[in-house]
């Protein structure tokens, strides 16, 4: 399978410090999308903004979104589908 270039990540138990090598580990494989949706999106999407953007020497762009508590894994998983142009690409699910 091609690498992913988007991820929908499915939050179950909210942040925990291991996002941050998940996060590195996506910025090195140049991914460009992270939708969030589950437990507590809205904070883990605040958090891999912040570990893009880093201490500002390098910051890296990743488009990221979070999906409310309305919303389903199905849903993130359709946006993220409709994404086109330089995020066009495999989507991939993560449970976090």
């Amino acid at each position: 399978m091609a690498t992913p270039r988007k991820i929908v990540l499915h939050s179950l138990q909210g942040y925990r410090p291991e996002l941050d090598a998940i996060v590195a580990q996506w910025i090195q494989e140049q991914i460009k999308y992270v939708g969030v949706v589950g437990f507590d999106a809205s904070r883990i999407e605040d958090v891999i903004d912040g570990l893009c953007v880093g201490d500002g020497s390098s910051p890296y762009f990743m488009l990221t979104a979070f999906h409310g508590p309305d919303e389903t894994l199905q849903d993130a998983i359709f946006l993220a589908e409709q994404l086109s142009g330089e995020f066009s690409g495999n989507v991939s699910v993560v449970e976090f």
